[in-house]
């Protein structure tokens, strides 16, 4: 059963975890994550792994673990390890939704939806997996809109600076050729107002 649910804004179902007979650290994990101590519980996961590296139930369980504590890509390549190691296909199936999810979250749209069509071939009644990726199908379709319209009108605005009118070099010389006469103008008038110095009077002897 699966601890995690994409419903819209990534709500979460009440958690459920796989359990193991006879591994004390899984059972006690197990117990800390329903308290919703996912810290502790964590690290009960993480020790039942280094006693048994490759235990695919221990890393799904960890993986639903750190997706509690907002740590989506940790999540991601717990599921990676539950998908390469476990030979359960429902727990496969189970560990390609949940990767959808935190892929989802992570904005990862096509990848989400490629983990849902996987978890749906393993397991083709799975309707959280369908509805889910009908949801990242349209949140998909949706960015693609918006990254079309922001080129159309990054496109549209760099023709309009292009459609703007452009001085001619004959209307370039000619406003040159304004602004020299017009400055020409303006020293004659100023030496115009000029007052004339005195005349030396002569010395008197």
């Amino acid at each position: 059963m699966r601890a995690i649910v994409f419903i819209s804004l990534m709500m979460l179902t009440a958690p459920f975890v796989y359990a193991q007979k006879d591994n004390r650290d899984l059972e006690q994990g197990n117990k800390l994550y329903k308290e919703q101590q996912f810290d502790k519980a964590a690290k009960a996961y993480e020790q039942a792994l280094v006693k048994a590296p490759k235990n695919a139930i221990a890393t799904y369980n960890l993986g639903n673990t750190l997706y509690r504590k907002n740590n989506a890509a940790d999540a991601e390549k717990m599921f990676d390890a539950t998908i390469e190691n476990s030979d359960d296909k429902k727990i496969v199936s189970d560990a390609w939704y949940n990767k959808g999810v935190t892929m989802t979250q992570q904005k990862k749209l096509e990848e989400s939806i490629e983990a849902y069509k996987q978890a749906l071939r393993l397991n083709p009644a799975d309707t959280l997996a369908r509805e889910n990726l009908v949801r990242a199908l349209r949140e998909l379709k949706k960015k693609q809109q918006q990254e079309q319209d922001e080129k159309k009108k990054k496109k549209d605005e760099q023709q309009k600076k292009k459609d703007q009118p452009k001085m001619t070099k004959q209307q370039v010389q000619q406003l040159l050729q304004a602004l020299q006469e017009q400055e020409k103008k303006l020293q004659q008038k100023m030496q115009k107002m000029k007052i004339p110095s005195p005349s030396q009077p002569e010395k008197d002897w």
